[in-house]
């Protein structure tokens, strides 16, 4: 069963998801990484699988490493 706090985050997670309407999937993982969900809890909420997240964030902060001087 979940508790208050769970259904805090996903409220809050949701109301993220929301404003990023027009946002790719991968720019959404990423704020919901940084965000401190697990990539299984972002899976869920995107509605793909944790590999296809793990895979979108690797190459999310491969290409900012490589921006930096």
């Amino acid at each position: 069963m979940h508790n208050a706090q769970d259904r805090t985050e996903r409220l809050l997670a949701t109301m993220l998801l929301e404003l990023m309407k027009g946002a790719s999937q991968k720019e959404k993982a990423l704020r919901l990484s940084l965000s401190g969900f697990t990539n299984v809890e972002i899976a869920d909420l995107l509605q793909t699988s944790a590999q296809v997240v793990a895979q979108n964030l690797y190459t999310s902060r491969k290409r900012t490493r490589r921006k930096k001087p």
